[in-house]
């Protein structure tokens, strides 16, 4: 399959990760290596690209200069690391733009800002406006003040979800893996793959834990589910190394190039799948699990058995099979103190005995998605 969709892309999102940008855990920030990456840019900007950065780093580039020779286990030191940290990586970045005459800025995300609607739709118009003033955004996720514990390898679907977010065209991955393989690729034979057509299909397949260095957070289990988010909105996702991140931006067999779905599906069905918190979990019987699972129905009370979690009208809520496997997500329609004096009841039946308001589905076909 062509690679012509990366050579003719016209806005780019590429994330890079801790371990490409500050080799051995312990050792001070690579600037030779954050300088090769903003050359790159500056080829892309050159060829009349837009380019969007999500950079992790901020707690790798703090470790030497606190006197570290590890990534800390606990939130507090990782909090205060990101801090020194991300003056420090801001700075370089400055610095190497500069050389090109760009202006680059930084964005500081957390993980609310992408699941929260309101957030989502703010960051979305700051980012489009740096792009049309031509700006180089960098973002990284604001790891000093999150609230809650800051999780493994949520660049990589930072990154995805912003590459729907500004509607790129590519999401390129760079890591210290030049692409995904069949194995491990410390395995005798592995072998790279060179496309996919379809990420839902892949599994969770492991070419690796984090990075040589030690102070990466991601494996692929995230790039995978960064290529599934990226995909389904109809962005071609590159995995690929630094060093091989021009041939593959060139359209060269390098790397691996995750091909976008034909059926993109809604932005707003993208959201609930891959960006909205679940506030609770409607548990289904068997019929209820085949209903929406192979006929595409709504959800009616009939079909649940219990309810878990505190939630309001309008929440996102997980609907779970009988063997404990979420299924789905949804917008529930109902309070979740009201939802267990509705359960195994038809709709006619609750709109007799209730009233005409409660004859209606506890999740409509129209605010659900399959997972």
């Amino acid at each position: 399959m062509s690679r012509s969709a990366i050579t003719a892309s016209k806005r780019v999102v590429i994330k890079v990760g801790s371990s490409t940008l500050t080799g051995s855990a312990g050792e001070s920030l690579n600037l030779q290596a954050l300088q090769a990456l903003v050359d790159v840019i500056a080829q892309l900007r050159e060829q009349g690209k837009e380019v969007v950065l999500v950079s992790s780093g901020a707690i790798a580039a703090s470790l030497s200069v606190l006197g570290l020779t590890a990534r800390p286990k606990d939130l507090a030191s990782q909090q205060a690391c990101a801090s020194v940290g991300q003056g420090i990586l801001i700075a370089a970045y400055n610095q190497a733009f500069y050389k090109h005459t760009i202006i680059s800025s930084q964005v500081l995300l957390t993980i609310d800002d992408v699941v929260r609607r309101s957030h989502y739709q703010n960051a979305q118009r700051t980012l489009l406006k740096l792009l049309q003033m031509g700006v180089v955004p960098i973002i990284n996720e604001n790891d000093s003040v999150g609230v809650q514990e800051i999780r493994f390898g949520d660049n990589d679907r930072i990154a995805a979800l912003i590459a729907h977010l500004i509607g790129a065209d590519v999401l390129a991955l760079v890591t210290d893996v030049d692409g995904l393989y069949d194995a491990p690729p410390s395995h005798p034979g592995a072998k790279r793959i060179s496309e996919v057509r379809d990420a839902s299909r892949l599994g969770d397949i492991e070419i690796g834990g984090v990075g040589a260095s030690g102070v990466g957070s991601g494996g692929m289990v995230t790039k995978i589910e960064a290529a599934k988010i990226a995909t389904s909105a109809g962005v071609s996702m590159l995995l690929t190394t630094l060093d091989q991140l021009v041939d593959a931006m060139n359209g060269k067999d390098v790397g691996t190039i995750f091909h976008p779905v034909k059926d993109h599906k809604p932005s707003r069905l993208l959201w609930l799948a891959h960006a909205a918190t679940p506030h609770g979990k409607l548990i289904l019987d068997t019929g209820a699990t085949t209903a929406i699972r192979e006929r595409g129905t709504s959800l009616l009370p009939i079909g649940v058995t219990a309810v878990v979690g505190d939630f309001i009208a309008g929440d996102t809520v997980e609907l779970v099979s009988p063997k404990g496997e979420v299924i789905a997500r949804g917008l529930v329609a109902f309070d979740s103190a009201e939802i267990p004096s509705l359960l195994g009841r038809t709709t006619k039946e609750l709109g007799q005995a209730m009233g005409p308001e409660y004859e209606r589905e506890l999740v409509h076909r129209d605010d659900l998605v399959l997972l």
